[in-house]
């Protein structure tokens, strides 16, 4: 029985957490972190610019949004020096049928939104989004150079 006694027992139970494997790992982690941060590229957004074209395209169609939201569609066809432009109020249901007509079957004509920069944002979205749902290939839109 004396063998079994507390006091004859060489080993305790440590409740004690080992810290040294945990910073260990921490340390590696860090290396890591400080190695591969340099790698890591900022995202940069590149913002494309507004320049001139070299050459005029023959027929223009212009979709003019004022503050209203009075709709404003102009052709205008630059063919051999003579300059014809029409002129039509539409509404947003019938821009889009009526872009088709005035593009008389060629779908790289170009149209162009000019709208108004107090108007709100969504309504241009979803003319352009009407414009395209009904085949029109080449929309853009009107900006201002700046000095």
């Amino acid at each position: 029985m004396a063998a079994n006694s507390p006091a004859r027992r060489g080993r305790r139970t440590i409740s004690d957490i080992n810290m040294v494997p945990f910073i260990d790992v921490m340390l590696v982690l860090l290396i890591i972190f400080m190695v591969t941060a340099p790698l890591l590229s900022p995202s940069v957004i590149d913002v494309p610019t507004v320049g001139k074209a070299s050459t005029a395209p023959d027929q223009v169609i212009t979709i003019e949004i004022d503050k209203q939201l009075r709709i404003t569609v102009k052709s205008k066809t630059s063919a051999q020096g003579t300059g014809q432009q029409t002129r039509q109020e539409a509404n947003m249901d019938s821009v889009a049928k009526m872009v088709l007509q005035m593009q008389a079957g060629k779908a790289t004509t170009p149209v162009i939104i000019n709208a108004d920069k107090g108007i709100v944002y969504d309504n241009v979205v979803k003319l352009m989004d009407r414009l395209q749902r009904a085949g029109v290939q080449r929309v853009g839109l009107a900006v201002r150079q700046s000095d």
